[in-house]
């Protein structure tokens, strides 16, 4: 029986925050911070004290709650090395690609996905197969590219991508269904695709949150993970392009949606 528990919670609009909690040492986590009021609630519905904060870029709606939640519980916050022009409160530790630290005797790995922001990390705990992916990657999706270039996101998703296909994937935001319709118009055919829409629509029904998700699933019908898709390319008209130029048309095409 693993010793993990993981909470999931929404908060404002379609975030979503999470709580990992550590049953041998009472220590519990919180993946980002954007309020500070639904962290705090679903704290005390458990009755887990907040340890640390990992923040995994400084964009408000991830960032907003950190100095209430720091003033309650006192608590470590960590993430990016990379400062922003909005400095993340109370950083106590800052932490960049390839670095390992460790959360109740479990090594926590730090990718670098700069793309939507340039500092954007996400947390990865390979012996749980968990990554805590920020706004990189969604589900049936990936995040709007605001601060990087394509190709680093292009990178970016790639570097996910490369995890073993049982890794379950919590990401920030409920945008399933909306994806969804984006990656049916460029591959219609999809099986699997078509398959998940049809859950993602009886979830939304039913009040549930269609995240996590896992990387094999996305590589499955996840448009951003299929770049070498014969559908896909014919789709957009490049079926000679590279991939980080399909990534690019694929990111613009979603923009226009």
């Amino acid at each position: 029986m693993s010793r993990i528990e993981i909470v999931q919670f929404p908060y404002l609009s379609d975030n979503y925050g999470v709580l990992l909690h550590d049953s041998h040492t009472q220590q519990t986590v919180a993946i980002d911070a954007g309020e500070d009021t639904a962290y705090n609630q679903a704290l005390d519905s458990k009755g887990w004290r907040l340890s640390q904060i990992w923040v995994t870029h400084h964009h408000w709606d991830h960032t907003d709650g950190i100095n209430a939640l720091y003033e309650r519980w006192q608590c470590n916050v960590i993430g990016p090395a990379k400062h922003s022009a909005n400095p993340i409160s109370h950083l106590s530790t800052g932490l960049e690609e390839g670095d390992i630290f460790q959360f109740a005797d479990m090594p926590v790995e730090i990718l670098h996905t700069p793309g939507h922001t340039l500092d954007m990390i996400n947390y990865c705990l390979p012996s749980e197969n968990i990554l805590f992916a920020g706004d990189t990657l969604f589900s049936l999706g990936c995040g709007r590219v605001f601060e990087g270039t394509m190709d680093m996101m292009s990178q970016s998703v790639n570097k996910i991508s490369a995890l073993p296909d049982e890794t379950i994937i919590y990401c920030s935001h409920e945008y399933t269904q909306a994806n969804g319709k984006f990656a049916l118009s460029v591959e219609a055919d999809n099986q699997m695709l078509i398959s998940r829409i049809n859950e993602v629509e009886l979830l939304i029904k039913q009040g549930k949150p269609t995240i996590p998700t896992n990387l094999k699933l996305e590589k499955q019908t996840n448009p951003f993970l299929r770049t070498s898709s014969p559908a896909i390319r014919n789709k957009l008209g490049l079926k000679n392009a590279s991939e980080a130029e399909l990534f690019a048309a694929l990111r613009a095409a979603k923009d226009n949606f």
